[in-house]
């Protein structure tokens, strides 16, 4: 069975004046220093090219559009690309994409150990809302500026392994990990940026928040067996704290690996993917022990009906 060394690529802050080139150099940097390490596979955060750029209200689309990429890759990132291929390490990142229909995305893509993508993601749970809300302490505006993704919950072998993605948001729906695990999904790559403190609620600080992003990743690796590694962009953007939280999660549930920093940080994990195989076979031997008979209501329904 397939071993792959991963490394997390947890990122520092990015402001609104970091360039492009600014942040890949950031990348590249932790892309070697991965490779030095041993590492076959690394993972980076949600937006890992710029800022988070949905805390702000931008009524003119042409500079939101400044914040979209409209191919992958191009001249900022071509750097990235080159020196993962020269050092053989496959990777995955998130980005915001505009396609040539003029549609914008949540995306991440991965890519196999010669730096070619073989996959890519849209992000389907956006959270936030899509106008001013003068009631928030600051705005989150994915439903602005993103459409929810349309390419579904896809897997892909690469590497010898089954290898799936989702982006933030994403990652506190069960319905996300069940989607790849009915695929066989060995491994799920989660990228996010997350508020340290909820805009709706300010006595829910980074404490609470990294609890449940815990809670998320290892209940979603545990139910499918599979490995999930959740990487954060952290620190403080333009005066607006990211968490950081960055892990990664075996089969079993149990972390393996714990950013201890809110800055650029690499945490790394020895993935044995035969330990998937045990999950698979028994209490979550889907063939056997699922009733898609009563699971009707899951995708027949949206918002809670009370009926009683």
């Amino acid at each position: 069975m397939t071993r792959l060394i991963i490394a997390g690529a947890q990122l520092g802050a990015i402001q609104k004046s970091d360039s492009r080139a600014v942040v890949v150099a950031r990348m590249v940097e932790l892309l070697q220093q991965a490779a030095a390490r041993g590492a076959e596979m690394i993972v980076y955060p949600e937006l890992a090219l710029t800022t988070f750029f949905p805390r702000w209200y931008m009524p003119d689309w042409k500079e939101v559009d400044t914040w979209f990429e409209t191919e992958m890759p191009n001249a900022a990132t071509m750097p990235l690309f080159e020196r993962a291929r020269d050092l053989c390490v496959a990777m995955t990142f998130g980005y915001a994409e505009l396609t040539p229909e003029g549609r914008r995305f949540n995306t991440s893509i991965v890519t196999n150990r010669k730096g070619e993508i073989i996959g890519k993601y849209r992000k389907v749970h956006l959270p936030g809302h899509d106008e001013y809300d003068p009631e928030r302490a600051f705005q989150h505006l994915e439903k602005r500026y993103f459409e929810p993704g349309d390419l579904g919950f896809n897997v892909w072998r690469n590497e010898g392994v089954i290898m799936g993605m989702a982006i933030c948001n994403d990652r506190r729906w069960p319905e996300t990990y069940r989607c790849m695990g009915l695929q066989g999904v060995e491994l799920i790559t989660i990228g996010y940026n997350t508020p340290s403190v909820n805009s709706q609620m300010s006595a829910e600080g980074v404490e609470k928040r990294l609890f449940h992003s815990d809670l998320s990743l290892q209940a979603g690796a545990y139910q499918n067996a599979t490995y999930v590694v959740g990487i954060a962009k952290a620190g403080m953007e333009d005066g607006h704290p990211l968490m950081g939280g960055s892990i990664i999660v075996d089969p079993d549930g149990f972390v393996l690996a714990r950013a201890e920093t809110e800055e650029d940080e690499l945490i790394l994990a020895d993935c044995d993917f035969a330990k998937c195989a045990f999950g698979k076979s028994t209490i979550f031997d889907f063939a056997r022990h699922r009733r898609i008979e009563h699971y009707d209501r899951i995708t027949s329904q949206t918002g809670a009906i009370i009926s009683v």
